[in-house]
């Protein structure tokens, strides 16, 4: 038997020294408090044990038989470490390997025939790109008089490639560099935005308003031969009699008794929507034709095609404007969004003898490029009433809108 001495700050503290190095066999001899705990240090009590002979050996066996198990934990951690280590080296040689050896190239696929022929497509495509833009820059860094910043050659060459005249583009950029503030130059998309802003404050639009009683509304259209005068009478004829938010009188006369077809084509439109139809041949059955159509709402008058230089007769067309009537009559210049900026001004030019009161034009569904259109309005600053987009009678017509006219001026892609 052996005596063994444990002491410790509280009893309990002293007790579970002795449990957690003997165990709770071993037997208890004496307690007691050494020292009182005070305010500025802490007590001592103290506990002495007795041990047995072969209950401390089994303590050292148990102590022995954690030593060992903690020193062979620590063997094979390092064994592990070791392995780890190695297995980690021939990792990093077998990926080293991997990629120095060729990939495998039984996964990949080759490009079949429409893939091909779509990658020359899109390379076609950039090409085309290259070289307009690649002209663009050219024609650009030729003006003497004109200092465009990189960032406006984008909106430039859209610009001039939708048939725009070079005169108002560049006076146009000229006051765009001017008063666009700085900060805004830096981006493409914000001078897209700024000079389609611009060029729409630019465009003359005539509202579309329904006349109400008893206000009455004459409405002559001319223009050059083939730009479809007729089928965009039949188109307005019809729009007012059958599609506004109240169905009109709509009466229809035609001057045009040059060609049998002309006639016969109008005259089966106004049987079709069943409207009056008269046809007059000089001015002074003119002044009769519309007192008999007085009732309607609106009254629409074809006149003959002509060649803008054929001044005989647009001088007669002028004539049938002198009768007296009981409305103003308003006259719409009729062309075609396919004519070239040049032949524009001519035609304008010969027929505004007669008192020209708004354009339409027609076959906007023919041609991408409206730049021409613009620059037309920009030099006459007569608005634009409507358009006619395609040969359905009578759904292919539209009021004149801004906005669908700079899609052809801005958004027109480059291929």
């Amino acid at each position: 038997m052996k005596l063994k001495t444990y002491t410790a700050p509280t009893y309990t503290e002293a007790l579970n020294k002795i449990k957690a190095e003997l165990g709770d066999d071993v037997v208890i001899v004496s307690s007691k408090e050494i020292k009182k705990k005070t305010l500025t240090s802490p007590g001592l009590y103290e506990i002495v044990v007795a041990i047995e002979e072969k209950h401390e050996k089994s303590v050292n066996n148990k102590k022995s038989d954690v030593d060992d198990v903690m020193l062979r934990l620590s063997k094979a951690a390092k064994e592990i470490n070791t392995i780890s280590t190695k297995q980690n080296i021939e990792k990093s040689a077998n990926i080293f390997q991997s990629q120095k050896e060729p990939q495998n190239t039984k996964n990949l696929q080759p490009y079949n025939d429409e893939e091909i022929k779509a990658l020359k497509d899109e390379l076609s495509k950039l090409s085309d790109t290259l070289k307009f833009l690649q002209a663009a820059v050219w024609d650009i860094s030729h003006k003497d008089d004109l200092d465009l910043p990189p960032e406006f050659s984008e909106i430039y060459a859209l610009s001039r490639a939708s048939g725009m005249s070079a005169k108002h583009l560049d006076e146009i950029m000229k006051l765009t560099i001017k008063y666009m503030p700085v900060k805004m130059r830096k981006n493409r998309d914000t001078i897209r935005r700024y000079f389609h802003t611009l060029l729409k404050k630019m465009i003359p639009i005539r509202i579309e308003r329904e006349i109400k009683p008893p206000h009455k509304k004459i409405m002559m259209f001319v223009g050059p031969t083939g730009v479809g005068k007729t089928t965009t009478i039949a188109k307005l004829a019809a729009r007012y009699a059958y599609k506004l938010s109240q169905r009109h009188k709509v009466g229809i006369i035609t001057l045009d008794t040059y060609r049998i077809g002309a006639v016969e084509q109008l005259m089966t439109y106004a049987k079709m929507m069943r409207l009056p139809i008269e046809t007059v041949v000089d001015p002074n059955d003119f002044e009769e034709a519309l007192n008999t159509l007085r009732h309607n709402d609106y009254i629409l008058i074809d006149t003959v095609g002509s060649s803008q230089h054929d001044k005989e007769k647009i001088e007669r067309l002028n004539s049938f404007l002198k009768v007296n009537t009981f409305a103003e009559i308003n006259v719409s210049l009729v062309l075609s969004a396919t004519t070239k900026y040049e032949d524009l001004c001519d035609i304008y030019n010969n027929f505004s003898i007669l008192p020209i009161d708004t354009f339409i034009f027609t076959k906007l569904d023919e041609t991408k490029t409206y730049g021409n259109i613009f620059s037309l309005l920009l030099d006459t600053k007569k608005p634009i009433s409507y358009f006619s987009i395609g040969q359905e009678v009578p759904d292919d017509l539209m009021v004149a809108d801004a906005d669908y006219l700079l899609k052809g001026i801005l958004n027109k892609e480059l291929s």
